[in-house]
């Protein structure tokens, strides 16, 4: 059983997750030391940020680098500043999955999508849905709705949960109180 730093166990994808972005592409363990730093810095944006940047200098593109500079950003209401992590994340999940750089010309049968154990095209299936929920809280509607769109065609029963998305901008405008 994987368990994390406080002893609590991982949930299996969870477990896989962390096992391909931290064992699978040799995270240095300097710069892990510094996104542990991180988050028990976390509120203290300044230093939090640091660490993040030095883990970042150590290990430029790793996964678990971007995933801390994305939950840093996005937690910290920054959420321009996540929407270009989220960016990256695209690009690298599409390098390592050998997909299209364009998330719009990528299609269903190009990975692995529905193999909940494959954490390479689930990483690129919640990049792409990081990527749809903040475009749309910056407001372009329709860049999130067609990124929204896009992950619902490449997860067609919805396991990451675009739906959701989809749900929330087609009720935009209307009136709650009906």
């Amino acid at each position: 059983m994987n368990l994390d730093r406080t002893g609590n166990p991982l949930s299996k994808s969870e477990g896989a997750l962390i096992a391909h972005t931290l064992l699978g592409d040799g995270l240095p363990r300097e710069a892990e030391d510094h996104l542990w730093q991180a988050g028990l810095s976390y509120h203290l944006d300044e230093i939090a940020e640091k660490h993040l940047h030095e883990a970042q200098a150590l290990a430029p593109g790793h996964a678990a680098v971007l995933i801390g500079l994305y939950r840093f950003y996005f937690y910290k209401a920054r959420l321009a500043e996540a929407l270009e992590v989220a960016k990256l994340c695209i690009s690298k999940a599409a390098r390592e999955n050998g997909l299209s750089d364009d998330w719009r010309r990528v299609s269903a049968t190009d990975a692995a999508f529905a193999c909940d154990e494959n954490s390479l095209s689930r990483f690129y299936l919640f990049s792409l849905k990081a990527y749809a929920y903040l475009q749309m809280r910056l407001g372009n509607l329709d860049e999130g709705n067609a990124a929204a769109n896009k992950l619902l065609e490449l997860d067609p029963t919805d396991k990451i949960g675009a739906k959701v998305l989809l749900d929330v901008l087609e009720r935009i405008g209307q009136d709650d109180d009906r």
